[in-house]
């Protein structure tokens, strides 16, 4: 009989380290989830093993996160960073790599797998045939509904892309969605059987991302203390729509000009996707615009950091044009600053509108301007949603979803689900 005690699992993200900084290249919140949920299995006692590709000539082949947590370097074509476009023609290297290193040991070293992004999960689907264990996945972001939703001067996700998702869908034991929405989605559009789909809300470090005094955080960073500090974290690309913060802020200049004087703009993150062809873009926007005076780039900032970026803004913008759920606006709450995000995907359960954040339709730039303008104006209804943006983010600490997370584990173990399909590399 299978056993159902899961104590040891191999996850899978080819694509993007765990060990990487979040917000430049490939690195953004899935790197997060990964790591923080693997710290809270280890608490719970189960191992988890992290396969990614190795991406340095001087990464060590076994690093150790904590103890009972390690990512294991794969060696899969050229050490330095691919484009993800490049990545299909690696998949049968970096699966030749996982499965020897499953070979080394006694066979039933994983109880598990679990995959993150379809090139994982094509991976982790070969893993499955060959270890006869169940294959749980998460998608993170979707081919097809990123094409609903596209920037107006961001790329479609490829046909091959779309074939890849659809077949990790019917072959997965479990698939896990971060939202309500995002179970409808694979439900609607990939066909999933609703029976093999559950919802896993990801969670945010409440020891990390907490309140604290604005005024000393702004000291840290070298902000004025009368500034009005209008945020945006993540990777510069045109799926986040940084350019719609910036556009909203020329507006609000434009219409208060004596605000130039208090306003600053903080965009906190590096180039990544279709960002790395305009390495200068935010920086010639901003001049475009007229207002490089008040645009701060800064690079990708480490938790401790980046937690002080939050508790210096008065709000933090996410005009994101998809998101499957939004971990920037999510820490950003828990450390008592409220959101203003994109009324799409996975936003609409990590901020709630009036309460924690305001929801915004579209990516106008007049309309995002006027919510903005709110928050520099109201200070008091501001304080309000600072209050219930604690509250909210209260809810969803990693070890809640670390435990949900087993949950699904062991189901997958006691209903281990196969369709016989042939493969080949």
């Amino acid at each position: 009989m299978r056993r159902r005690r899961v104590s040891r699992v191999a996850t899978i993200s080819m694509h993007t380290s765990p060990l990487d900084q979040p917000g430049t290249g490939d690195a953004g919140g899935m790197n997060v989830y990964i790591v923080e949920v693997a710290k809270r299995l280890a608490d719970l006692g189960i191992e988890v093993e992290i396969f990614t590709r190795q991406t340095a000539r001087d990464l060590p082949p076994i690093a150790e996160i904590v103890p009972g947590v390690s990512v294991r370097h794969i060696t899969a074509g050229p050490y330095e960073e691919l484009d993800k476009g490049d990545l299909p023609g690696q998949l049968c290297a970096f699966l030749s790599g996982v499965l020897r290193t499953e070979a080394m040991y006694d066979p039933g070293r994983y109880d598990l797998i679990h995959s993150h992004y379809w090139l994982s999960g094509q991976v982790g689907w070969l893993a499955k045939e060959r270890w006869g264990v169940p294959l749980v996945h998460t998608m993170h972001t979707m081919a097809k509904v990123k094409n609903l939703l596209l920037a107006e001067d961001d790329k479609p996700e490829p046909a091959g892309r779309v074939l890849g998702e659809e077949q990790v869908v019917q072959i997965a034991d479990r698939l896990v969605a971060n939202t309500p929405t995002e179970a409808r989605e694979l439900v609607d559009l990939y066909g999933a059987t609703p029976g093999r789909v559950a919802v896993v809300s990801p969670g945010v470090n409440l020891g990390v991302f907490r309140p604290g005094s604005r005024r000393a955080a702004r000291h840290r960073l070298g902000l004025p203390r009368d500034a009005h500090v209008l945020l945006f974290v993540g990777r510069v690309q045109p799926l986040k729509a940084p350019d719609v913060l910036l556009r909203a802020a020329a507006r609000m200049i434009a219409q208060r000009p004596s605000l130039r004087r208090t306003l600053i703009v903080a965009c906190v993150g590096g180039l990544s996707g279709n960002g790395l062809s305009r390495p200068s873009y935010l920086s010639d926007l901003a001049a475009s615009l007229g207002i490089e005076d008040v645009v701060r780039i800064v690079p990708p900032a480490p938790q401790p950091e980046l937690a002080d970026w939050y508790r210096a803004a008065d709000v933090t913008a996410v005009p994101s044009h998809n998101e499957s759920f939004g971990l920037v606006a999510l820490e950003s709450q828990a450390c008592g600053t409220p959101v203003a995000a994109a009324s799409v995907g996975g936003l609409r359960t990590a901020v709630r509108d009036g309460v924690s954040g305001v929801l915004v339709e579209g990516h106008d730039p007049h309309d995002w301007g006027r919510v903005l303008t709110r928050f520099v104006d109201r200070p008091a209804w501001r304080d309000a949603l600072s209050a219930g943006a604690v509250n909210h983010a209260a809810a969803f600490g990693w070890s809640a979803t670390a435990a949900r997370l087993s949950e699904v584990y062991a189901g997958a173990m006691a209903h281990l689900h196969r369709v016989p399909i042939a493969v080949s590399c």
